[in-house]
């Protein structure tokens, strides 16, 4: 049995002003005037469990009523996620991944325990937050120990710096923890493994340039190199008088009129002889007279 505070709405109304006949939610009208809530976010919230727990698993009208508490909650996840923002992931990726925390949480949520939803629900969506940045958002891949292990090494840096009043170093958060040195470095560098920086980003130590400005250019002429060689071993193969068409016309540039000149033959025999070398090397084989 519910208990309500001397003057608040009961349970039907309160259903009713923001959910329609047809069982749906309103969402225009959870606001009022200024955009303030125009009906308490907990005591509908807890109207809502109160009618979910009568309602027979499987039913639409249950779905719905769910579906209502997840819509309620929303303002909760995003509560959750501003704690996220000086991460580079968008606000609403890291939302969508809250709304997983908040739907687990409606999901195991006990009224009868007497323990405020908010309340409740609030650790299981940081931690569902938590569980993604921890498992996706890195930009190379940590073993999941030191994943781990750096939160203990976050959490002693933090505590360390509080008490020496600048940054601990190494050999002080391994003795704070009790554990090897190498251990914190690990964590140290996997900790990075948050963010990769831009190639596009200015960097202040090198006067500004850019990680792009300072790296090498790539030679448009390298990806002939392999074309090169492969032309000159079946140039090989050729007898001389036809390798000395193919230099002819296709590295001194001259037209097949120039080259019957030069070889003392006709136009159309050089043409001919053309045509036979090409389908040669195009194909690849060996030269047959």
């Amino acid at each position: 049995m519910s208990v309500r505070t001397p003057g608040s709405a009961p349970d039907d109304e309160v259903l009713a002003a923001v959910i329609s006949p047809a069982g749906e939610l309103r969402p225009d009208r959870l606001r009022g005037p200024g955009g303030r809530p125009a009906v308490d976010v907990r005591t509908l919230t807890r109207v809502l469990f109160e009618r979910l727990a009568e309602l027979p698993p499987g039913t639409p009208e249950r779905e719905r009523v769910r579906a209502a508490l997840i819509e309620v909650n929303i303002p909760l996840v995003r509560y959750a996620a501003t704690r996220f923002r000086s991460r580079s992931e968008p606000m609403e990726d890291v939302v969508q991944v809250g709304t997983i925390g908040l739907i687990n949480a409606i999901d195991r949520f006990d009224p009868g325990r007497g323990v405020q939803f908010p309340t409740y629900a609030l650790p299981t969506i940081l931690g569902e937050i938590k569980r993604y940045f921890r498992d996706n958002v890195r930009t190379m891949h940590v073993p999941r120990r030191l994943q781990e292990l750096w939160v203990q090494v976050s959490g002693a840096m933090e505590e360390l710096t509080v008490v020496h009043g600048r940054a601990p170093k190494v050999p002080e958060i391994a003795a704070s923890l009790r554990i090897p040195e190498e251990d914190v470095r690990a964590c140290l560098d996997a900790g990075r493994a948050y963010n990769a920086a831009s190639l596009e980003a200015a960097q202040e130590h090198e006067g500004g340039l850019a990680l792009l400005d300072r790296l090498g250019y790539e030679d448009s002429a390298l990806a002939e190199v392999e074309h090169r060689d492969m032309v000159r071993h079946l140039l090989v193969q050729l007898p001389e008088r036809e390798r000395r068409i193919v230099m002819l016309r296709f590295f001194a540039n001259l037209t097949q009129s120039q080259i019957s000149t030069e070889l003392g033959m006709s136009q159309m025999h050089v043409s001919r002889l053309l045509s036979r070398i090409l389908t040669r090397l195009r194909t690849g084989n060996s030269w047959e007279d």
